[in-house]
């Protein structure tokens, strides 16, 4: 409400603007800037407006929302160029700290039997339940979780998260 901003502005004497912005289709200008990201022709990750990427390997589409991992962050293209070295046939994967699905995605396609991907935001359950669909996954499963409290191993860890929270989290780790 800019009645209520304006009014509380002039009460503490403070010197402000107030610009209108025209109404606009938000949705197209964030499509206009998205762009694909191709990691070494390995792996693409697109959004469902854009054509697939001739000679990528693997074609992921991701619609990010308020999610992290587009590709786009260079932690996240520099997991997936990582992944590049890997045989992940069979094995069972966690993907801690899953944001938008995607390395849980290319697991399963890269041929992981399991995946499993948590995180402990809401809006990225929601968003990597929707991409795990739109990727037609069929091994991966999206579980909110604030811990590694899990009655399971694993043949590989895939944490893109920040470094406090893997430190904290190293010993449990271990024990997964």
């Amino acid at each position: 409400d800019k009645g209520s901003v304006t009014e509380f502005l002039e009460q503490g004497n403070y010197k402000y603007k107030i610009d209108t912005i025209e109404d606009q289709n938000w949705n197209q200008i964030w499509e206009e800037n998205f762009k694909p990201v191709s990691v070494n022709q390995f792996c693409t990750i697109r959004a469902s407006f854009h054509p697939p990427v001739e000679g990528s390997v693997y074609d992921i589409i991701i619609t990010p929302k308020m999610s992290f991992g587009t590709g786009h962050h260079a932690t996240t293209y520099m997991m997936i160029e990582q992944m590049q070295a890997l045989n992940l046939k069979g094995m069972e994967v966690l993907d801690f700290g899953t944001g938008t699905g995607v390395l849980a995605i290319l697991a399963e396609k890269m041929g992981a039997a399991s995946v499993l991907g948590i995180d402990n935001d809401d809006w990225s359950i929601e968003n990597a339940l929707e991409n795990v669909l739109f990727n037609q996954c069929r091994h991966i499963l999206i579980q909110k979780a604030d811990n590694l409290s899990l009655n399971q191993n694993f043949d590989l860890i895939l944490a893109n998260i920040n470094k406090n929270v893997l430190m904290a989290t190293m010993s449990q780790m271990k024990q997964h």
